[in-house]
């Protein structure tokens, strides 16, 4: 059975001028035009395929990928904007994805970011973009656990920090007090559960607390170091952008695990970054 909005492994039924139709179950055969199908596909032959509709409301098959999915949140480029509409977002599709005005949370124009939720709409059948997160999060308080590892979407910024979507799931701050260097609406991260409060929104950072953090991180700076030949370029100069790209942790959390290693005299701390004392 094909799902609308998602990939779908779907059985070449017949071949046609204008490429393969698809068996999708109760939504009939899925055209899937020449340009999309595999080279060597025939009738038996089982496809990846997106499903989704086109102009004319027809089921569509393509081995491309979107850019989200139905049921995901996503941070996609306005194209264009019509206020009696909607607007016309960039979902990585030849059809463009909809976002209707009355599912807008605030005006938006050609070229902006935007925050949504990729659904099939009840009333049209088609596959929507909604800004209105508030409407898709789940509100019950989660059973995250303190420190427990999870994905991130940013979807914009506060005056404490920046809101980001949790396993795609629920509402969780990054304050500001706590990061390093700004970060982007769209930004997908990696980050950790600091605290559930009680109305179910969730404390997140980017680095684990405290000793639980400092412990990995040194054992992987010495494993930087051993791969790089005994030196690293990297000192309290460094920018806390390249200590991220590195090591994906913050300045703070870096220098701190630098301390560690030097007070356990497994590191020394030269004018070019730092050396390696001896071999684990």
């Amino acid at each position: 059975m094909a799902l609308l909005g998602r990939q779908n492994q779907l059985t070449v039924v017949r071949e046609a001028r204008p490429g393969v139709f698809l068996d999708g179950g109760p939504l009939g055969e899925i055209l899937m035009p020449r340009k999309y199908v595999p080279d060597g596909t025939a009738p038996g032959d089982v496809v990846w395929a997106f499903v989704y509709r086109d102009s004319e409301d027809r089921p569509v098959a393509t081995t491309e990928t979107p850019l989200a999915m139905v049921g995901d949140f996503a941070v996609l480029r306005v194209l264009s904007a019509m206020p009696s509409i909607g607007a016309f977002l960039d979902w990585g599709l030849a059809k463009d994805l909809l976002l209707p005005r009355r599912e807008q949370s605030a005006s938006v124009r050609e070229g902006d970011l935007v925050a949504v939720r990729i659904a099939v709409d009840e009333k049209s059948g088609r596959i929507i973009a909604s800004a209105r997160l508030n409407r898709w999060l789940n509100e019950t308080r989660p059973s995250y656990r303190s420190e427990q590892p999870v994905r991130l979407l940013v979807t914009g910024e506060t005056p404490l920090g920046y809101n980001a979507v949790v396993e795609n799931a629920h509402w969780g701050l990054l304050y500001h007090a706590e990061l390093a260097s700004p970060l982007q609406l769209g930004d997908v991260l990696n980050g950790f559960v600091r605290t559930v409060r009680p109305d179910g929104k969730i404390d997140l950072s980017l680095d684990r607390a405290g000793f639980g953090r400092i412990k990995p991180l040194t054992g992987q700076i010495l494993d930087a170091l051993d791969k790089a030949g005994g030196q690293l370029p990297f000192h309290d100069k460094t920018s806390p952008e390249d200590i991220r790209a590195a090591f994906g942790v913050s300045k703070k959390a870096f220098k701190q695990a630098l301390g560690a290693l030097y007070r356990k005299k497994q590191i020394l701390l030269t004018d070019g970054g730092i050396e390696r004392i001896g071999k684990r």
